[in-house]
């Protein structure tokens, strides 16, 4: 594959993403309910992704590793979109969406498309590793691929395990207006982020070799996600509501819990060095 090859995918990346990210605007707009927002997001991801995997470049057929990035990619759309569907179903909007349109006011339409926008652009690293892991140039499967393979399933099955033990605790009636702090949200205030970022470390492990050197393009996968999840539209909205709808609760939570890489409680170690 030449420069241009990988510009033209590129490019065609980043407009696909644009253009469903638009859509996903018109979808906002007329339901008033913003978590369906994340789950545009993250088909459009998904759909992107899986099509870049098994583009034909230079006319050649796509072969077993596109194919399997496809798959990895598309898997993991189906298990998060899925998930969010269902949380979006029962509830009338996102909380961190709804604060961001009040604060925007009569500007909030026009903000949010433009928002929405720069969610699309921030995508396109993600899309774009996703298309550097499945050109590699190795004609067959290494140990790396099966190890990204490893990778990607460890990321899904703890983040679902996150939001199956989120979703238990708030069905509890004895658990309301507390935080949940069971389980994996004993050891880290977002494990589902933290298994979300784990999940992008899969398309490094397969692109990184001696021999691709776009496969360095994959790391801002992994640098990309991270960046959004604790510093953009992850942690710091959510923490916000939490603060306001749980107080001392989740102050005391944040004060023994780590805000995102899972470790030992605070509050633990530090009885343990009492006794």
């Amino acid at each position: 594959m030449t420069i241009v090859d990988y510009l033209e995918a590129l490019a065609a990346l980043a407009v696909a993403l644009s253009l469903l990210m638009a859509k996903a605007w018109v979808l906002q707009q007329r339901t008033g309910n913003s978590g369906w927002v994340d789950t545009f997001w993250t088909f459009s991801v998904g759909l992107v992704g899986a099509f870049g995997a098994i583009w034909p470049v230079a006319g050649i057929l796509p072969g077993t590793r596109q194919w399997l990035v496809a798959v990895l990619v598309a898997v993991w759309a189906l298990r998060l979109g899925g998930h969010i569907v269902l949380r979006s179903r029962g509830s009338a909007d996102d909380p961190r969406y709804a604060e961001l349109t009040r604060q925007w006011g009569d500007a909030a339409p026009w903000r949010m498309f433009v928002f929405l926008q720069q969610q699309a652009w921030g995508a396109i690293p993600l899309v774009f590793a996703v298309f550097v892991a499945a050109h590699a140039p190795a004609p067959e499967l290494r140990l790396q691929d099966y190890l990204g393979i490893l990778v990607l399933v460890l990321g899904i099955a703890g983040e679902a395990v996150a939001d199956a033990q989120l979703k238990a605790f708030r069905r509890d009636p004895a658990n309301k207006g507390k935080v949940c702090d069971v389980g994996l949200w004993r050891w880290s205030r977002h494990p589902n982020y933290f298994f979300e970022w784990v999940c992008w470390l899969s398309y490094p492990v397969i692109a990184l070799s001696a021999d691709h050197p776009w496969g360095l393009a994959s790391l801002l996968a992994p640098l990309m996600m991270y960046w959004f999840l604790v510093h953009v539209t992850g942690i710091p909205p959510l923490e916000e509501h939490m603060l306001r709808s749980r107080g001392e609760r989740y102050r005391a939570y944040q004060a023994r819990t780590s805000m995102f890489f899972p470790l030992p409680s605070r509050f633990l170690l530090s009885s343990k060095r009492v006794t």
